[in-house]
């Protein structure tokens, strides 16, 4: 179900060569055996890793522009970029890079694919394998997902998942096995210009537009999902709040309360439901569109790069965390300065997660 890091986005002849020329730096490799022979390395210390980086470079529950499959390879060649040798350094830290969930780009999840074609799919990812053995596994990348997450947990039960996206469709696997291993009360904390909180889209159930209403419901409500950054939507914050029970900050909120009373304000109400284990789920255009225009539904007047990296930092102290995401970095849209600048943010933000989930205490 996966593949080496930058594997996930399926390529023919174009698009190929960078992708190995990217492995072969990740992996300090010189050619795609010894990427193999590297990632089969790292995967075996799965079991005694701190944290382990996923990436699901899928944007097909993504709205009207597309791009954030090619984000989780563009990040991992930011950071690289800004620290060479990251992967030695982290692996020492105890972080593995479990590769990519291999993603067929026209699918989502699985409940949407006929049987015909699940058949016909799991014959193209997984040709080596008996009909009988591939027919016990998933093709559509949310369902493989959420599967691997699943694989994770059990096989390492303290591990934290950093996810690399992909729109934020794909932070709903990684929430939903979550689910079944946490059994305490937990908490969402959601960067975002957006709510996310349709019960569906165009008869759609887990995309983009709908991932967070799908886990506040599985939170169990009661303000256990902390939205920050909302300034696109098409009802008040008093609407949100009183019929699905979501506690926001919104942009403006922020801008008047001032960036570390917002922390401190949800801090304070996380510890006032009881809560001790956070997940962060970042999508790139809760981030101020000057500083990371290079996202599908980009909006102005959002948040500081210094503010999310701070509130990350925040919660790291004081909760728990049980793992992080990065979504809807889409380096294609936009102009070349554009991709730059967000990728140059979202490395920030990468690296502010890494450490956040490496330093919280264990719950």
């Amino acid at each position: 179900m996966l593949r080496p890091a930058g594997g996930g986005l399926h390529t023919v002849s174009t698009g190929r060569g960078a992708q190995l020329d990217f492995q072969r730096a990740y992996y300090q490799a010189v050619d795609r055996e010894q990427v193999e022979t590297g990632w089969s390395t790292a995967l075996a210390s799965v079991a005694s890793a701190k944290v382990a980086i996923l990436g699901v470079p899928s944007d097909s529950g993504a709205g009207l522009v597309r791009g954030a499959a090619f984000g989780p390879q563009a990040l991992r060649a930011a950071v690289l970029a800004a620290e060479p040798g990251f992967c030695a350094r982290a692996a020492h830290d105890g972080v593995v890079d479990v590769g990519d969930v291999a993603v067929i780009p026209h699918l989502l999840a699985d409940e949407m694919v006929s049987d015909a074609q699940i058949v016909a799919c799991q014959a193209a990812l997984y040709p080596s394998l008996e009909r009988s053995e591939a027919a016990a596994l998933p093709v559509a990348p949310l369902s493989i997902t959420e599967r691997v997450a699943d694989h994770l947990l059990t096989l390492n039960p303290g591990i934290r998942i950093l996810l690399l996206g992909g729109d934020h469709s794909v932070a709903w696997p990684l929430v939903a096995a979550l689910g079944r291993h946490v059994a305490e009360p937990w908490a969402i904390v959601q960067p975002d210009a957006h709510t996310d909180l349709l019960p569906e889209r165009l008869g759609v159930r887990y995309c983009f537009a709908t991932w967070a209403y799908h886990a506040n419901d599985l939170l169990g409500r009661g303000g256990r999902l902390v939205q920050v950054g909302i300034r696109a939507s098409g009802r008040t914050r008093e609407h949100w709040e009183s019929t699905l029970g979501v506690r926001q900050f919104w942009a403006s909120d922020v801008r008047a309360r001032g960036e570390a009373a917002t922390i401190t304000a949800i801090a304070d109400h996380l510890r006032g439901l009881g809560v001790r284990r956070v997940y962060f789920s970042n999508d790139i255009d809760g981030t101020d569109a000057l500083l990371a225009p290079s996202t599908g539904a980009p909006e102005p007047d959002g948040l500081s790069a210094e503010f999310i990296t701070a509130l990350v930092t925040r919660l790291a102290q004081d909760f728990s965390l049980l793992g992080a995401d990065l979504v809807e970095i889409a380096p294609p849209v936009g102009s070349a300065d554009d991709s730059r600048r967000t990728l140059a943010i979202g490395a920030s933000y990468f690296l502010a997660e890494l450490g956040a989930l490496l330093t919280s205490p264990r719950s």
